[in-house]
């Protein structure tokens, strides 16, 4: 099993999908990656070498992957809401960032929904 910064990727995938299990690389990059590293692309990570690999880590230690990127990813947030500008209000409360409607189809920043009983009306007569 390849491990590549700190990723374990499946052995049965080819090479241009499995690299996308790391976090900050899609499959354009993964296949610019794998250009560089002079690697076909349909090659399943079964088949790569030591010294495969070895140029793969070599050619993604240019780019920012995994932590890295996620506390650049998180101090860019951090800043948003400190700033108090409009995005960063939005992630303070949990609500979508990018103007989304919230009145319906925004569960998963709102959460799941909790009923409330209706107070029922006093009938005059």
């Amino acid at each position: 099993m390849a491990r590549i910064a700190g990723i374990d990727l499946p052995k049965n995938k080819r090479g241009i999908i499995a690299l996308t299990y790391i976090y900050g690389i899609g499959t354009k990059l993964s296949a610019d990656v794998l250009d560089k590293a002079g690697i076909d692309h349909s090659k399943r990570v079964s088949t790569w070498t030591d010294d495969e690999i070895a140029r793969i880590r070599q050619v993604l230690a240019e780019y920012k992957t995994e932590g890295q990127l996620r506390s650049e990813v998180q101090l860019n947030i951090k800043r948003l809401m400190d700033v108090g500008c409009f995005r960063g209000l939005r992630h303070r409360r949990g609500l979508p960032v990018r103007g989304q409607r919230t009145r319906t189809n925004a569960r998963t920043r709102k959460g799941k929904r909790k009923t409330v009983a209706g107070k029922k009306k006093a009938t005059k007569k």
